[in-house]
């Protein structure tokens, strides 16, 4: 379960064979909570969603566990049938609202305590950061595998409505976060720029409160071929050049002038809305999708600038290991096709033109149980399980030099070696 407005269960299932590693998603079923009236999440309906659906969505997924094998433990269902008994629970530990994640734990509680088995509870970003492994490892995906599949160690760019770091991850628990948005997230500025730009059929007639998605689909109705003529800044130089435009406006690329570490994505959100507002709203069509790709590049270009940085500064500090040769872009925003399409432009023309860009697929971009499922995987194969007392955390760094200690800070956790 995750602590936004999705509600979410997966049956995961990961097998190591003569062929390799493979893994299959028996079930994935998301349910996300009504939040347009708010024009955003809701943390008391999302409680509400969560409270309501958990259950029924637990129920549902039984159904789709495995037949039995052997002398394998097995469940009995009420329609007659047996399936296959899970090895472990996985559920969202934290960060985020402890309500909301409290409802997901407290359900694997229970299921482990029913079951005798045991309890993985995850680091949501990290389950993010490891997404891609498990495309990797899907079966069907044989074609994919090899640009799918990071192997430590690879930088990580997690982009989405609440978070936008940068991480360099050495192993499944040893994550640096090396840049992170002072301000808000990208995906909370692309969303705040979205309900200033879309016409307001388009906005009210959203189904859903991802309004920086609906933002993408409006401004490049055609896909890829609305930004085939891309180039990117090919210096540092060139990222200070203010780009001209007929409209008489324009959008400042945060930290152009400087080498520093960090994110920031306020003032894309802030120089949109006073552009709206000194034309009183009175943009035309044309207008609207030039202002909605000027933002998307902006806010583009500033990350993909601090992740050349960031890649610059590893290079000369790790010298003597191994070099990075894998980006893994994950969270909702990596659906973003233009924003792929910077990356890997910034990527070939900076130098770095050897390291793969990865991303899941749009499905397993946003916040789903699989990742969970898989995160817990990792985990659980390094021996980690979570005590029954662990409790929802709000706030978890993934950093193990961070005050808290990372993903194995908290307490909680038990080593199958201490068993």
């Amino acid at each position: 379960m995750n602590d936004s407005d999705d509600t979410s269960v997966a049956i995961l299932e990961k097998q190591n064979d003569g062929s390799g590693k493979r893994a299959c998603i028996h079930f994935l079923a998301n349910i996300t909570s009504d939040s347009r009236a708010h024009r955003g999440i809701h943390p008391i309906l999302a409680l509400e969603s969560h409270q309501e659906n958990m259950a029924s969505l637990v129920d549902k997924a039984l159904r789709h566990l495995p037949a039995p094998k052997g002398t394998l433990r097995s469940l009995h269902l009420a329609d007659g049938s047996k399936r296959r008994m899970p090895d472990f629970i996985s559920a969202t530990r934290g960060p985020g609202m402890r309500s909301n994640l409290s409802v997901g734990l407290d359900t694997g509680k229970a299921l482990s305590v029913a079951w005798q088995i045991p309890l993985v509870g995850v680091h949501h970003m990290q389950a993010h950061l490891l997404t891609p492994r498990l495309v990797s490892c899907l079966e069907g995906n044989d074609s994919m595998s090899t640009a799918y599949d990071p192997q430590f160690p690879f930088l990580s760019i997690l982009v989405s409505g609440g978070h936008s770091i940068l991480v360099h991850s050495k192993s499944i628990t040893d994550h640096k976060i090396m840049a992170s948005s002072e301000d808000i997230a990208m995906g909370e500025t692309l969303d705040k720029a979205a309900r200033e730009i879309l016409p307001a059929e388009l906005l009210q007639g959203s189904k859903t409160t991802m309004y920086g998605k609906a933002l993408e689909r409006f401004v490049f109705p055609n896909g890829e071929a609305d930004f085939a003529d891309y180039r990117p800044p090919t210096s540092r130089g060139e990222e200070l050049i203010r780009r001209q435009n007929s409209w008489g406006w324009s959008i400042t690329t945060p930290f152009a002038n400087t080498r520093v570490l960090q994110l920031s994505f306020s003032s894309v959100a802030s120089m949109v809305n006073k552009i709206i507002k000194s034309k009183e709203g009175n943009l035309s069509y044309q207008e609207r999708v030039d202002l909605g790709r000027e933002a998307m590049r902006v806010c583009f270009e500033h990350l993909a600038s601090r992740t050349i940085i960031a890649l610059e500064e590893l290079r000369i500090r790790h010298r003597d290991e191994e070099e990075i040769r894998t980006l893994v872009v994950s969270g909702g925003v990596a659906a973003n096709k233009f924003l792929m399409a910077v990356l890997r432009s910034f990527l070939d023309v900076r130098g770095f033109e050897h390291v793969k860009l990865v991303a899941p697929p749009p499905s397993l971009c946003t916040d789903n149980a699989a990742m969970i499922g898989w995160a817990g995987i990792e985990m659980f194969e390094g021996g980690w399980r979570s005590d029954l007392s662990c409790r929802a955390i709000r706030k978890w760094t993934l950093d193990p030099q961070a005050e808290d200690g990372g993903v194995l800070g908290p307490n909680g956790w038990i080593h199958e070696s201490t068993l």
